[in-house]
């Protein structure tokens, strides 16, 4: 089996009294877009900057590409393409100037692949960055991590401010980059997106490890999604006790309910109120993530 690229052994980052990271271990193989999914503030930028060794650990350890985060910083840096969540660029500088400054930081004697992908993002390269939009800045940001063909892609929300098109010619890069044997890092709280590019996702609440798992097998816990308009609502706990029903929200005159199983059962509950209006469909990751949290938040 090929070592893993990212391996984080206990890894723990406390801030006070707070916790940023708890007890996070994680193996990451080459070639794989590995997705790390959280709301904000559960800990994924904590995580990313534990990895490029930007922030120390209180506790445990990183190895990325087999090598030690706090001794082989610059080493590993050198093989990592990074888009920060907070990106910061020189506004005086143009999108030219900055591919050139940055490939000569890394001794390339050209641009790499800046100017392919620059007319790949429909990216103009010789503007100012303080006049371009916050999608055109996006951009940049994703060119400057990919340029050079790292070996590790590290990227922290980095769909954020790009169309749709753009998000599609994005998650082109992904596979295109895990299919040359590269090996990416995707952290987001969008998770629909992610669904689409990712060979497996670990899910982080509070610091804390929630799961590991493919894509596939997230899908599997996918329950139906069924919405039901009322004329009257239905009284509070009226669907309890119906095989493979749970009740998930209310809003307005619709109850929402996730459905395991066949659903004549339902139907007949149903029947017994006024249905305006039914709706369903199976649920994406976000709605299973969405009922693992509500699950880990009921059971606390």
């Amino acid at each position: 089996m090929a070592e893993p690229v990212i391996r984080t052994e206990r890894l723990t980052k406390r801030y006070g009294d707070a916790t940023g990271v708890l007890e996070l271990s994680l193996d990451v193989p080459p070639g794989e877009v590995f997705g790390f999914l959280g709301p904000n503030g559960a800990g994924k930028t904590t995580t990313i900057r534990l990895l490029l060794d930007l922030i120390r650990p209180t506790s445990g350890r990183a190895e990325v590409f087999g090598l030690d985060v706090r001794r082989r910083s610059p080493e590993i840096r050198r093989r990592v393409g990074y888009l920060p969540g907070d990106l910061r660029l020189y506004n005086r500088l143009t999108g030219r100037e900055h591919v050139r400054y940055l490939a000569s930081l890394r001794g390339l004697d050209d641009l790499g692949d800046g100017v392919v992908l620059a007319r790949r993002l429909d990216l103009d390269l010789e503007q100012p960055v303080r006049t371009l939009s916050k999608g055109n800045r996006q951009k940049l940001g994703v060119l400057l991590a990919f340029f050079h063909r790292p070996d590790l892609l590290v990227l922290d929300e980095p769909t954020a401010g790009l169309d749709p098109l753009m998000q599609q010619e994005f998650n082109a890069l992904l596979r295109e980059a895990a299919d040359g044997g590269r090996t990416v890092f995707l952290s987001s709280h969008v998770l629909a997106e992610v669904q689409h590019v990712a060979h497996r996702v670990a899910v982080v609440r509070e610091g804390r490890l929630e799961l590991t798992d493919t894509v596939e097998g997230l899908r599997s816990r996918a329950f139906t999604r069924v919405e039901a308009t009322f004329g009257a609502l239905p009284p509070p706990h009226a669907f309890d006790g119906v095989p493979g029903v749970r009740e998930l929200e209310r809003r307005d005159g619709t109850v929402v309910l996730a459905l395991n199983g066949v659903a004549d059962p339902l139907v007949k509950a149903l029947a017994r109120h006024e249905v305006l209006a039914l709706d369903s469909h199976e649920a994406d990751l976000e709605d299973v993530f969405l009922d693992l949290f509500r699950g880990r938040r009921d059971a606390g």
